[in-house]
């Protein structure tokens, strides 16, 4: 069966891995050839999120390359789509719905199409996040 588009790009922390994460991956690699995943380093999570990941950049790089679904990881070092776009070219970006009609990525739409890439938009998996993870993890205490 042929796959809607050859070259898939998608991106998050992936801090404490979850079934999301899994089902985003694998809904993303249902729709392309190959998937090429950012993972968030260490210190890009800390610019934009001001916390530090639980597990540390190489163990998440690492858990993330073993899904059968991934066929390759690139270190996430800024949250500029548009950059790695330039830099490396893919069809497509998976991102959650979540984003869907905002500014911001409105204008990646816009961007994207210059560069002949499209963004898809996938939805969440309700009642798991990693938020909610580490809420569990911190009322325990």
């Amino acid at each position: 069966m042929k796959k809607k588009y050859k070259i898939g790009y998608t991106t998050g922390v992936y801090d404490m891995f979850h079934i999301g994460h899994l089902n985003l991956i694998k809904r993303a690699k249902e729709q392309c050839e190959y998937l090429i995943v950012g993972v968030s380093t260490d210190e890009v999570v800390q610019s934009y999120k001001n916390k530090t990941p639980i597990i540390p950049y190489a163990n998440r790089a690492a858990i993330v390359a073993a899904i059968k679904y991934v066929d390759e990881v690139v270190p996430q070092t800024t949250m500029d789509k548009l950059e790695f776009l330039k830099t490396r070219h893919f069809d497509v970006m998976f991102h959650g719905d979540e984003w869907k009609g905002t500014e911001l990525y409105n204008k990646y739409e816009k961007e994207f199409a210059k560069y002949g890439a499209k963004i898809e938009y996938l939805t969440h998996t309700e009642g798991i996040s990693s938020s909610l993870l580490r809420e569990k993890l911190y009322d325990k205490k």
